[in-house]
């Protein structure tokens, strides 16, 4: 018998080839101003509300004077109201000064935390 040339096994090598990801820039938002988008800076805190006599005290980032319009903003608690009323250490007094914890006499209802913001 006549042997039989072996065949020979032709392995064939796989390439890999790294796909290359180029980055896509994010589209640019255009950015558009408006009235009510514009950020108020709140003006004062409320650090303690007294619900029987309807006395809220609040700790002043900037002066504040009777007469202002004052909003009141929270997690629960959204509306304004016009100073009528304003103490400080159990005396009235017409404007106050910054870092002063001030008492205010208000119609709403407001907690610990929420926000004091100026009205123009």
């Amino acid at each position: 018998m006549k042997k039989r040339p072996a065949k020979k096994k032709i392995v064939k090598k796989k390439t890999t080839k790294k796909k290359v990801l180029k980055a896509v820039p994010k589209p640019k938002r255009k950015k558009t101003f408006s009235p009510a988008a514009k950020k108020e800076k709140p003006i004062g805190r409320v650090t303690h509300y007294f619900g029987n006599i309807r006395v809220a005290i609040i700790k002043c980032k900037a002066p504040i004077a009777v007469g202002a319009r004052l909003k009141f903003k929270g997690a629960t608690t959204d509306f304004e109201e016009v100073l009528k009323s304003m103490q400080y250490e159990h005396k009235p007094i017409t404007r106050s000064k910054k870092n002063q914890e001030v008492g205010v006499k208000v119609k709403g209802k407001t907690r610990e935390g929420d926000l004091v913001f100026a009205v123009k």
